[in-house]
Formats: C-alpha cells, structure tokens, sequence
C-alpha cells in the first residue's frame, strides 16, 4: 500500500523543481506544460505532475490552457510590483542578517560573494545560481523562517539565464558591485545600511530588466 507521506513529498518535490525552473526562467513565458511530458522528464507518475500544476496555479505561476497549462507571463506592471515586494522582504533580511547573523553565518555569505567575483566563466547558469546562493544565504543569517518563506513565495521571477545572457560588461560589474555594498554593511553590523544597499540593488535589477526584457527571445 502506497505511503501518504511519501506522496506527498513526491508531489512536494515535482513542485519545488517545476517553480524553480519558472521563477528562474528555465521554463520561459507561455511555454506549454503537457503532464505526461513533464512527469516522463522528472521520472514520476502524473499524479505529482498534476497536483503540482495545480499548486503553481494557486501561486499564480501556471495557466489553464485548452490542452493543460502553460508558464504565465507577466506584465511589466506586475513585475514591478513583484520588485517592490522583495525590496521590502529582502531588504529586511539584510538588516536582519547584519544585527543577528552568527560570525558562521556573515563569513558564509562574504564567501559566496569573493566565490562570485573570481568566476572566470560568463555560463549565465553558473552565474545565476552564484547569484541565487548570494541571496539565500542572506536571508539564512536572518534567522527568521517566515520571513524567508514569504520571500521564497512572493518571488514569481528571479534573475534568469536569459537575462544574464544580456548583462555582462558594466551592467556585470554594477550587480557585483551592489553586493559588494550589501557585504560591507553586513560586516559592520550596520543593519540599516545593509537593508537600503540591498532595497537599491532590487530596484536597480527591475530597471535593468526592463531596459533588456524586450530582447529576451521566447523559448
């Protein structure tokens, strides 16, 4: 007899893997979503498939379309406000990280950020997930676990392979910059700094996606 828990954490799984290639762009805009397909490419029944597609869509992630579901696309407008969101959750979990992280914790995400600027490869996969691992460190020196959860939901796009492909040069240097600021006021302890450094460094991310979105080929 099947386990409940263990289905559960199956459709758990397919769910945390399918959001992950939507929000990171893997998954592009209004590209289909056929369940048998997908549960053929993650190796499980379609039963996980199925409810996690149901789940997406709660999230506002996936849509209904005639034969399953596809990616949603965004406006610009709800993009902006997806930015707004994570400049005030994120910029919090700065603060946070700058006042309660452990010593492990700020040399952790200090690390992360000398192991982004010695990357010699422009893979924009290598350098979103260094961007990725950056954030996520912050919001684990926040030591506050509903904070990081509503960030982990609020996020309906990150910085994606697509966009990185279209910002290297001053724009590569500007971003790694940015998390030079936010590193330096966590350092200090200067929470107030490190949430307006990160707050600038979202906002600043929306500008430059908004100025190369339009050449962001589909899938």
């Amino acid at each position: 007899m099947p386990n409940p828990d263990s289905s559960s954490r199956l459709s758990s799984d397919v769910y945390d893997i399918l959001r992950r290639q939507i929000v990171t762009g893997e998954l592009r805009p209004n590209q289909p979503l056929i369940e048998v397909d997908l549960a053929e490419a993650l190796d499980v029944s379609r039963t996980p498939v199925r409810e996690s597609l149901r789940c997406l869509a709660h999230a506002g992630l996936v849509v209904p379309r005639k034969r399953g579901w596809a990616v949603r696309e965004f406006t610009s407008d709800e993009i902006r406000q997806n930015a707004e969101v994570r400049m005030a959750l994120e910029g919090y979990a700065a603060n946070l990280a700058a006042t309660r992280g452990s010593p492990a914790d700020i040399a952790a995400i200090a690390a992360i950020h000398e192991q982004r600027l010695a990357l010699r490869s422009l893979d924009e996969e290598l350098r979103v997930q260094s961007n990725r691992d950056f954030h996520d460190s912050i919001m684990r020196a926040s030591h506050n676990a509903r904070l990081t959860d509503a960030i982990f939901h609020s996020g309906q796009f990150y910085f994606n392979a697509p966009i990185a492909r279209r910002t290297v040069g001053d724009e590569l240097a500007q971003g790694n910059a940015d998390h030079a600021l936010i590193v330096e006021a966590i350092l200090r302890r200067d929470g107030a700094a490190a949430e307006q450094a990160m707050r600038a460094h979202i906002q600043r991310t929306f500008a430059v996606f908004l100025r190369v979105a339009g050449s962001v080929e589909p899938a």
